[in-house]
């Protein structure tokens, strides 16, 4: 009897994860995609456009390092506004700032007044509202879909992520900078004024986190494979009333979480180790790899094959392994990947290897964002989030810049070192990964997660 009720909860769980996502979720996933376009098309044009000014490799790191850097200083901060206040007004100022900085380096640009400091300063401000949109933009994920759908949610807005930014910007990107360097950041500019109209149109469960007895749990949402026509409608969730909103407590929980702990720390040290492999990417492209500036985002997209398909395959991976072997495996991929790519002789090879990393990084990256999703309360969520990228992404800008001094010795030396310091660090924290996942109730469907 105890097995057959077991079975009937693991099916009605399966139909759960695989029902449809939603109109809240698309409304989430086309405003994520604009964005990504919009980035994708700066990310590409800003180191490009520095290289018409500087080809010293440190110079040009200095602008991965600041796009970073406001996750170290102003991470935290952005949790603890996410928590606090509409989450969809939060998305739409972010938006706003990052359009008006892209205006502002294209209105340099073609005025012939643009010089290194403002691609810095832009750089650095873009970097801004980017903490805001992101903490906000995963924060809104479990507020749209069931527990169940995480991964899969995840994975979604991973792969629009790449897909968009990484086969459409980035090339497109290049073709527009051949033409004149401002065109694709004029675009990029516009390119933020539909997400900021489709965050103001997100549903109020995405407004604010929800009281933990006001959200529709996973046992009393209604099972779309067997609910009758006379089934009761669930009443919309309740946004939480206006609080006091701190860090301390988000301070604390992360601290006495010994499991998110130690993987902050861990991700902390193999993230920065990826920071210190691509901090001079594009010059390794220009100069060691004989790859023209208007075809730099060709090359890219082909590497973003590895990361959409690693996007994609995650969700089932997890499924089948779970998110401690998945992570596991993902690393070495990512060792292997980037160390292939520092000793490859030629473009077509080098971009193989880094696409098997990217794979690797996008498998990765899935059941890590869903397993914070489902164990952190989602009152705390934004600020325990902004702890997390404060202490992980906010090392990359050191990493980053040490990348760049390194790669004035060798554009080839940081792929390497960053290699063999993932695979050494994989090994060290395969136990933390597969049994640590386990014990801290961060699998998939896991019954004690919060």
């Amino acid at each position: 009897m105890t097995g057959t009720v077991e079975k009937t909860e693991a099916s009605a769980a399966e139909r759960r994860s695989r029902a449809p996502l939603g109109r809240d979720f698309a409304k989430l996933w086309t405003a994520a995609a604009f964005s990504n376009l919009a980035d994708g098309l700066g990310r590409t044009a800003v180191p490009l456009i520095a290289t018409t000014l500087t080809r010293d490799p440190l110079a040009i790191s200095v602008i991965g390092a600041l796009a970073f850097l406001p996750w170290l200083i102003f991470g935290l901060p952005a949790g603890m506004i996410v928590d606090r206040f509409d989450r969809r007004i939060i998305m739409a100022i972010a938006n706003g700032i990052r359009g008006g900085v892209a205006l502002w380096l294209a209105i340099l640009t073609v005025s012939g007044g643009l010089e290194l400091w403002a691609l810095f300063l832009g750089t650095l401000i873009f970097g801004l509202g980017e903490t805001l949109f992101d903490n906000a933009t995963n924060a809104v994920i479990p507020g749209v879909v069931t527990r169940p759908q995480l991964d899969r949610a995840n994975g979604r807005m991973q792969a629009a992520q790449i897909t968009i930014d990484m086969f459409i910007a980035q090339p497109i990107a290049g073709v527009l900078f051949a033409v004149s360097l401002a065109l694709p950041l004029w675009i990029g500019s516009a390119g933020y004024l539909v997400p900021i109209v489709l965050a103001l149109l997100l549903p109020i469960s995405a407004a604010r986190p929800l009281r933990e007895d006001d959200r529709v749990t996973d046992a009393a949402a209604p099972d779309v494979a067997t609910a009758g026509p006379v089934a009761e409608p669930v009443p919309a969730p309740v946004p939480r009333a206006p609080s006091k909103t701190s860090a301390r407590e988000a301070v604390s929980y992360l601290w006495h979480h010994k499991y998110l702990r130690t993987m902050t720390i861990y991700t902390s040290l193999v993230g920065s180790a990826l920071s210190f492999a691509q901090a001079a990417t594009i010059l390794y492209f220009l100069d060691d790899l004989g790859v023209q500036p208007y075809a730099i985002g060709f090359v890219t997209a082909g590497i973003g094959v590895g990361a959409l398909g690693g996007s994609l395959v995650a969700p089932r991976l997890v499924e089948q392994f779970g998110r401690g072997w998945v992570m596991l495996g993902a690393n070495v991929g990512a060792a292997l990947g980037l160390g292939l790519t520092g000793v490859m002789p030629e473009v077509w090879s080098a971009s193989a290897a880094y696409a098997f990393g990217a794979f690797s990084i996008s498998v990765w990256n899935v059941p890590w964002g869903a397993l914070r999703q489902q164990i952190v309360p989602a009152r705390l969520f934004g600020r325990v989030l902004g702890i997390i990228r404060t202490c992980t992404w906010g090392m990359f800008s050191i990493a980053t810049l040490l990348g760049g001094w390194v790669a004035q010795t060798s554009l080839r030396l940081p792929f390497v070192a960053a290699g063999v310091f993932i695979l050494v660090a994989t090994v060290c924290g395969a136990h933390l990964l597969v049994v640590g996942t386990r014990k801290a109730g961060a699998e998939v469907g896991d019954p004690h997660a919060v």
